[in-house]
């Protein structure tokens, strides 16, 4: 069977317009990967129709609309999670609007796909006072707990994202004055974020006691887990799930779910 041109499209958008032409992250693509990969999913168990089926004139407005309502009502996606897969779409659709402009009015209508507005949810912080209390849980006497001290001191004094921090390498931490850490986030873009005395002291500390200051460790994860590899986004929201229960036996001044966001 002949390739269709979604087939053809969707590989060259995928793997050479955005890691290449583009440079978005590793994460976006894997993103945007999955958004296809339910679309097809979409069409195979809603529609009947296998993926070497799938062509352009197939994905119309009306057609994506009904897979992002399938999304919302059949696979209890929240409104933010649709609204990444439609960028997703809209993404796609602007790429191929200049490799096809002979179906540009079609492609249009997709571009025109609006966002779903969803409720504001209010952003949670953490008090000085609870952090503080936070700070004050992990076993300073141990290994780990000074991992998890740095780790927690680090996400609070940065306001890093958790893929950030998980991220950070060994060379992106720049101890001499002024003191920073350099940040890595969406589209590759990078940021440099000073630090505080206490978590320079504490970063000193830990990466002499790991190792880490020798220069063939640069390219090392700054945090790891007990198989010395990074850390995932599971292992920090437990890392941080673990010292809230502890510091709640003592005090209410931390709230039951702290996202690791609040830090």
């Amino acid at each position: 069977m002949k390739p269709t041109d979604f087939a053809k499209h969707l590989t060259e958008f995928l793997s050479v317009y955005l890691p290449s032409q583009k440079n978005v992250s590793k994460n976006t693509i894997r993103s945007y990967r999955d958004t296809f990969k339910l679309l097809i999913k979409y069409f195979q168990e809603m529609k009947s129709t296998a993926a070497e089926r799938i062509t352009m004139d197939l994905l119309s407005k009306e057609m994506l609309t009904g897979f992002l309502d399938w999304l919302e009502t059949g696979r209890n996606c929240s409104i933010s999670t649709r609204n990444q897969r439609l960028a997703a779409i809209h993404s796609f659709f602007r790429y191929v609007q200049a490799e096809e402009p002979s179906g540009m009015f079609h492609f249009q209508k997709v571009i025109a796909i609006p966002s779903k507005k969803a409720k504001k949810t209010v952003v949670e912080h953490l008090t000085p006072e609870a952090m503080k209390l936070l700070l004050e849980q992990p076993d300073r006497n141990c290994l780990k707990g000074r991992r998890d001290l740095t780790l927690m001191s680090v996400l609070y004094d940065t306001g890093a994202r958790v893929q950030e921090l998980i991220d950070v390498k060994v060379s992106d931490v720049i101890l001499d004055t002024p003191a920073v850490i350099v940040l890595t986030g969406k589209g590759n873009k990078t940021r440099r974020v000073p630090l505080m005395k206490n978590t320079v002291s504490l970063l000193e500390r830990y990466m002499l006691e790991n190792k880490l200051d020798k220069p063939w460790k640069s390219e090392y994860p700054l945090f790891t887990n007990n198989q010395h590899n990074k850390l995932t986004k599971e292992g920090v929201a437990y890392i941080i799930s673990k010292y809230v229960t502890s510091a709640r036996k003592t005090s209410t001044l931390v709230p039951s779910k702290v996202n690791v966001h609040c830090c």
